[in-house]
């Protein structure tokens, strides 16, 4: 058996791991930490100053691999030019917050304008890419419909919806970082097995994450922020798009569905009747912890629901 696939991940770990140990100090030394809501939770407020967009080390160990394999395999540079769009939106909103001191970053309709830009110009490119365009493959049927004139809102309302929840999945150590691996395990499974050609991207991200996670399990000394997380999201379903296969996204990425709707609705409901509350506390990793749970049990559940739903996923595609 070929294991090709092995040298970008122990590349990405590699230079990740280098990045982590001499970035993290440079972090700490400029003060680019966390800064926790007063209102959060009690437990969450030692979490203060720890050093956060550790997500840049993230991209670069990722980065250096695509640059060496872009050449020969060619559809893994959109794909990484998706999760380095989003991850500019996300370093430019963690820049503004820790480097110009202004806690809210973004304002919400310009990191959403930043968002609509980057899926705009993926959505043009795979409408026009020979293979793909409007095609999507059904899950448990082996079949595949056209989307037609549904192409562009169900892009538009998949990827930002993916990303944005991976956003909301960011809020407990190595949550996200956890999550993620499987779906990039996944991702690579699916790729080797049908050919797709982006398990040189999707294990440059395992071997990214298993170095991250080294730094940003519990107890968590780097926060991957904004630029991570969106990063990750975009990465997670412009892999999927390539693949024609947005409609698993809901299936594997539950996660991070299941955190933007719960937002979504505590949101909703908080409006509806006036200042009650339908979770303890939202996204919706926080409502366990308010329920006693700590945060490595909220991670070992989310993550092993996750795996669960990935093989229901491979499980659609045979």
């Amino acid at each position: 058996m070929d294991f090709h696939f092995l040298a970008p991940l122990m590349n990405a770990y590699g230079i990740t791991t280098l990045l982590c140990v001499f970035g993290i100090p440079a972090l700490r030394r400029h003060k680019i930490g966390q800064h926790e809501r007063g209102e959060g939770l009690e437990s969450h407020q030692k979490k203060e100053g720890t050093p956060t967009m550790g997500g840049i080390f993230i991209i670069l160990g990722i980065a250096a691999t695509v640059i060496a394999n872009a050449k020969e395999h060619p559809n893994i540079l959109p794909v990484f030019l998706v999760t380095l769009g989003f991850g500019i939106v996300g370093f430019i909103d963690d820049f503004i917050k820790e480097m110009l001191h202004r806690s809210e970053g973004f304002k919400p309709w310009q990191k959403m304008l930043g968002q609509i830009l980057v899926t705009l110009a993926f959505a043009i490119y795979i409408y026009n890419k020979e293979g793909v365009g409007t095609k999507m493959i059904v899950p448990f049927t082996g079949n595949e419909i056209d989307a037609g004139i549904l192409f562009f809102p169900l892009f538009f309302f998949v990827v930002l919806g993916t990303v944005n929840g991976a956003n909301f999945t960011d809020g407990i150590d190595g949550l996200h970082s956890t999550v993620t691996l499987v779906m990039a395990i996944y991702l690579s499974v699916v790729s080797i097995v049908r050919g797709g050609d982006l398990e040189y991207l999707s294990c440059a991200v395992i071997g990214a994450l298993l170095s991250f996670l080294c730094f940003n399990s519990y107890k968590a000394s780097v926060f991957m922020g904004d630029t991570g997380s969106l990063a990750l999201g975009g990465f997670v379903v412009s892999a999927a798009y390539m693949m024609k296969m947005p409609l698993f996204v809901p299936i594997f990425a539950f996660v991070y569905l299941m955190e933007v709707l719960s937002v979504i609705i505590q949101v909703t409901y908080f409006k509806k009747t006036h200042g009650k509350r339908f979770f303890r506390m939202a996204p919706i990793h926080h409502h366990f912890e308010k329920g006693g749970w700590h945060e490595t049990r909220v991670v070992a559940v989310f993550s092993v629901l996750t795996v669960l739903l990935c093989i229901i996923a491979l499980w659609g595609l045979v």
